[in-house]
């Protein structure tokens, strides 16, 4: 912790932000005094330093006496904004506290203050041990990242709209569920004004600009992982217990599962934890969430829940290809890097298709969406947009985007909204006033010169074709399995998805024809492709591990 002061951020005494959406919940004594148990108590001087934004590991603090602000230092205004101020009874942090991942913003002592700081380690111990207190925080941490993602918060991310890197690192970003603010240099002139400052030509361009200073030109992923923390160094082992591949609701279960039974295990993803379900803005039919759960909370809760019990994480982390080398399964990663295991999970997935019509490959990059999150859904406030599909996605995504699109245009090839839906998403729609449905279509072409503007259906039992306003496009049209990287390493079936159990002769549930490598989740053959039964079949299959590395002398 920082206890140096710092006059740039001395505004005038501002009162305490009212809570209203559960983010900034009071604590009671009797949960302070739990929290004491882990905490150490400090008195700061006005304007010292709680924590700053790009600080990792740090821990939360409890205010007793005086207040603490939040601020985002790089903000459009060019000064310090005041994002919450917190006092007597609120805590102060953000999910990164329970991540050890960078923060994206920095708190400051409005007040002399007095402050319970509970250690990064330490408030992991409270969150495991106080588990109504940590349920608490943890949901508190969602929500304010919700609120510094609204806010731009964050990083600072530069690039023209027709830029397929820019799209990249957006699309990164928002999987990850990383706070940033986009400036588009085709329209935004601070834009400009930035690079100008920075001495950066176009062709460096896009750009990332983190705590005002630092800067990446055109960087990867895996360097913008790198400079937020997102990649763990997994301690050094000959082999790990578990390498799990992919880190969606399947390889999260299992990867919870097995750190929790003490098996060493490292979780690998190519874009992101959550994988497809982490782009669900509610997910209404999973077990103990009656009122629905989003997919990003979900993941996240996951992870910190992984992260508990010692699991570590590489995102992001694409596999390249599969092989046995002196008993030890290696891993090889697009980067080169090579991870080997006693035993392997696959839980890749699937990723959506992609519509073939006229217009795509123009329009794709600044138009067309293959999720509907938050972070997309601000991108089209106020405008008209298009969903096709006609599968639980396609139909979360409609009600989702219809909340502040200004209409939503749903597309599907027959005319049963019931026969690939789930009858409550198929009712809500028939019932919105805000979604149209448009039954036996298909996309025929997106128009528009440099941003979508409408998209031609075409009706199959009449052949009308007809244009409707659109500036956005989300194509939720089915699924591929993520396997073209195993062939000729695993079975596969006709369709491409690993075979296992009842698929192979002599093989048990989720295990594959190679000794040591099981499948769960969406990207198995025969699977459901639900988020409950991935989670199940994730917790199942590390029982098929455990006794796999008891037959090898490995427990």
């Amino acid at each position: 912790m920082s206890t140096s002061s710092s006059s740039e951020l001395d505004v005038p005494d501002l009162p305490e932000t009212p809570d209203a959406t559960g983010a900034y919940p009071r604590l009671t004594d009797e949960q302070i005094m739990l929290l004491s148990r882990y905490g150490e108590p400090k008195r700061l001087v006005k304007g010292s330093l709680l924590f700053c934004e790009g600080d990792r590991d740090c821990g939360l603090f409890v205010v007793l006496d005086g207040r603490v602000r939040v601020v985002q230092e790089d903000s459009p205004e060019g000064e310090s904004r005041v994002i919450a101020v917190h006092g007597p009874g609120r805590f102060v942090g953000d999910l990164s506290m329970l991540t050890g991942q960078a923060v994206y913003v920095t708190a400051v002592a409005q007040t002399d203050v007095e402050v319970l700081e509970v250690s990064f380690d330490r408030l992991k111990e409270a969150v495991m041990q106080e588990q109504a207190l940590g349920d608490l925080i943890l949901r508190a941490f969602i929500l304010r990242r919700n609120i510094h993602a609204d806010l731009g918060a964050g990083l600072r991310i530069i690039g023209s709209r027709y830029s397929a890197d820019t799209r990249l690192l957006r699309d990164f970003a928002s999987r990850n569920r990383i706070p940033y603010r986009w400036e588009d240099v085709e329209e935004d002139p601070e834009a400009e004004a930035t690079l100008r400052a920075f001495d950066i030509p176009p062709d460096q361009t896009p750009v990332v600009i983190w705590k005002g200073q630092t800067v990446l030109r055109n960087p990867s992923t895996a360097e913008l992982a790198e400079l937020l923390g997102l990649r763990e160094g997994a301690p050094v082992r000959d082999a790990y217990d578990m390498l799990v591949v992919g880190a969606g609701p399947a390889g999260l279960a299992a990867a919870v599962s097995a750190a929790s039974e003490g098996l060493s295990t490292v979780v690998l993803d190519a874009i992101a934890t959550g994988g497809q379900a982490g782009t669900s803005s509610q997910i209404e039919n999973y077990l103990g969430f009656p009122a629905g759960i989003s997919g990003a909370e979900l993941a996240d809760r996951a992870v910190v829940q992984a992260r508990k019990f010692g699991a570590t994480f590489t995102i992001p982390g694409e596999a390249r290809s599969l092989e046995r080398v002196d008993g030890h399964l290696v891993l090889e990663l697009t980067d080169g890097t090579r991870v080997e295991a006693h035993t392997v999970v696959l839980a890749t997935g699937v990723r959506y298709r992609r519509l073939d019509v006229p217009g795509m490959d123009r329009l794709e990059g600044p138009s067309v969406y293959y999720a509907a999150t938050e972070f997309e859904a601000r991108l089209c406030r106020g405008d008209p947009v298009m969903v096709v599909g006609g599968g639980n996605s396609a139909g979360q995504a409609a009600l989702f985007l219809a909340r502040n699109a200004s209409g939503v245009n749903l597309v599907i090839r027959h005319d049963d909204l019931n026969r690939d839906m789930s009858r409550y998403l198929a009712e809500r729609i028939v019932s919105s006033e805000r979604v149209h449905v448009w039954r036996n279509s298909e996309v025929r072409e997106l128009l528009g010169d440099l941003n979508l503007e409408e998209v031609e259906i075409h009706d199959v039992t009449t052949d009308e074709r007809r244009r409707l306003s659109a500036t956005a496009l989300f194509v939720l049209i089915g699924s591929d399995p993520h396997t073209r990287w195993l062939k000729g390493a695993i079975a596969l079936d006709d369709r491409g998805f690993v075979l296992t159990g009842a698929g192979l002769e002599g093989a048990a549930m989720f295990e594959t024809a190679s000794a040591g490598v099981f499948a769960v989740g969406d990207v198995r053959s025969g699977s459901v492709k639900r988020v409950a039964s991935a989670v199940g079949e994730g917790a199942i299959a590390v029982r098929l591990v455990y006794e796999h590395l008891v037959r090898a002398g490995r427990r």
